[in-house]
């Protein structure tokens, strides 16, 4: 349960952290020309409904390091990135204020809010302790597949505890507004379009179509249907994916072919061109990890646009898109390769497609656009030692097989130990209970036993967590990610450039509080917005408050965000 006190106080920090932020806002936001100006709010109008954009559009970049705004810049369009840079509104720094940085958790806390100790998002997954069984962010076995005959369908909202801005809309228009996600990650859809959207849609590998579930609709809408129909994820599959320059220009990354890149399904090295349609097999897997993810996007989020008929009335829509493809491309090849650097030129050509064609369809001046990302990631453990920089490779297995045979010496045999993941403990506390040992004293034993490890910096338990109180710093993430019936017993946190393998030796990852993981994106552009930069910190769970204040709705009711400042018209 949360800590009442604890929340009260860290509401007032919250509250005093706004008011340094404004005041900071307004002193430091510049335009990109460097001039400097006063930070204004958008301009009162007698009939405030009538002031709402027609459109938002929140995007995600899954695992979009901040710095890819500007590692790539000599090689951007000017249409994509650095028109959002140059005609919207930047937070340089925007940064994630809880741990684990996953992608659930960073999908549900930039439209909730909300941190994972309110909103219940403590992971992709996370072990149920009644059930005994891992639960994963938006399973819902309640509910059937509408689009397929896989299970890729049984999805929902249910395990968000919390509204979300969609939610919110969608309430203050009496269910009038339209709020349609998309995204080929199922948590990238749901958990940004909520419990009140009139669809979300994701990806089903099985078939090739984008699908959907009966907590949402039926049937698929007949739009969807005659988009599956194109056969689009054959299409895409179809052709090699070749770097979009001559890969002697790809000067922002490390070679071809290195020891510290996985490889797609199916080819021997990790170098280009990568043969996609050799590598395809039996079904639709592959397009998630090639820049044609993207494209896949782009193109249903389009066709739901038009479809939808959004932004075509009085009362403001919401259109979510996720792309979901950087991330499991850094997953595999890491945030040095060419594969990264060429998603990232590619999906800047997108975006400038993207916003073209939705600020004609709707009314330039009509949209309000928000570009963020999930989570960001760390550099390759082993291109970090191949340049003598710290770095290491924890191994999960490792610590809970020798958790469990330290707590068998200490207490007798037993199942000590029922799951490890998201680098967080889960004791058996049934067993403990049964022998009459002290819950505290035992994760306090184990806490200090894992310390041995390579790579674990400090470890924190959960009755620790529930009666301590950080206002700031490392220790103030991991109480905001820490959610009393869903965590675990004991938390490692893990030496800066250390993580847990997620592919061997190869590819990255993200999960922790380290800022390579936290620091994301922020800016906005569209609508009222005008050009200008801040460096005040603020954090993702601000941008719900900002579109609550800005829609003159109520914010979700997690919320913990306090409205930016921002230049406007």
């Amino acid at each position: 349960m949360i800590n009442i006190h604890q929340l009260k106080q860290s509401v007032w920090i919250k509250a005093a952290a706004c008011c340094l932020l404004i005041l900071s806002a307004c002193a430091s936001a510049t335009t990109p020309t460097a001039s400097t100006g006063t930070a204004a709010v958008a301009t009162a109008s007698l009939d405030p409904i009538a002031n709402r954009p027609k459109l938002v559009v929140g995007i995600v970049v899954d695992q979009m390091r901040y710095d890819y705004l500007y590692r790539y810049w000599s090689k951007y369009g000017n249409e994509g990135f650095k028109k959002l840079l140059a005609q919207g509104f930047n937070f340089k720094n925007t940064q994630y204020s809880y741990v684990p940085t996953y992608t659930g958790p960073g999908h549900a806390s930039i439209y909730t809010g909300s941190v994972p100790a309110i909103n219940g998002i403590v992971g992709n997954s996370w072990y149920e302790r009644d059930q005994k069984a891992t639960m994963y962010c938006v399973e819902d076995k309640s509910v059937q597949t509408v689009g397929s005959t896989s299970t890729a369908g049984q999805m929902s909202p249910e395990n968000l505890k919390t509204t979300t801005i969609t939610d919110e809309l969608k309430l203050a228009t009496n269910m009038g507004a339209k709020v349609v996600g998309v995204a080929l990650k199922d948590r990238g859809s749901i958990l940004p379009a909520g419990h009140l959207a009139n669809g979300a849609y994701w990806f089903d590998s099985e078939s090739g179509n984008w699908i959907t579930s009966t907590f949402y609709k039926e049937q698929l809408p007949a739009w969807v249907q005659a988009f599956n129909e194109r056969k689009l994820a054959d299409k895409y599959l179809s052709e090699p994916w070749e770097t979009l320059l001559p890969i002697a220009q790809y000067t922002e990354s490390t070679a071809d072919d290195v020891s510290w890149e996985g490889t797609l399904s199916g080819e021997e090295k990790p170098v280009f061109p990568h043969n996609i349609p050799a590598m395809r097999g039996d079904d639709f897997e592959l397009l998630r990890s090639i820049p044609a993810g993207n494209t896949f996007t782009k193109d249903f989020a389009l066709a739901a646009l038009q479809a939808e008929e959004l932004g075509k009335d009085e009362v403001t829509d919401f259109l979510t898109i996720s792309f979901s493809t950087p991330d499991y491309v850094g997953h595999t090849f890491g945030p040095n390769s060419i594969e990264a650097e060429d998603v990232f030129l590619r999906l800047d050509k997108e975006m400038a497609e993207l916003i073209s064609k939705i600020e004609n369809e709707v009314g330039k001046g009509e949209v309000l656009f928000f570009l963020t990302s999930d989570h960001g990631a760390a550099h390759v453990p082993d291109y970090l030692a191949s340049l003598k920089a710290p770095s290491g490779l924890a191994v999960s297995k490792t610590v809970r097989d020798s958790t469990d045979l330290f707590l068998d010496e200490l207490y007798g045999k037993g199942d000590w130990v029922e799951r490890y993941m998201n680098q967080q403990i889960y004791l058996n506390r049934s067993l403990i209970e049964s022998k009459k040992l002290s819950l505290e004293d035992v994760q306090q034993r184990v806490a200090d036993y894992v310390l041995r490890f390579d790579g674990v910096m400090r470890t924190v338990t959960a009755s620790k967590i529930q009666g301590g109180n950080w206002g700031a710093g490392m220790m103030a993430r991991v109480e905001n990610g820490y959610n009393a019936r869903r965590s675990g017993d004991v938390i490692l946190l893990l030496e800066p450039g250390w993580f847990e393998g997620y592919n061997g030796r190869t590819g990255t990852t993200h999960g922790s509080y380290s800022n390579y993981d936290t620091h994301v994106p922020l800016v906005w552009y569209g609508w009222k917005v005008q050009p200008g930069e801040s460096d005040a910190a603020v954090a993702v769970s601000d941008i719900a408050a900002t579109l609550a204040a800005w829609l003159y709705i109520q914010e979700p009711n997690g919320s913990i965000g306090q409205p930016l400042q921002v230049y406007m018209k």
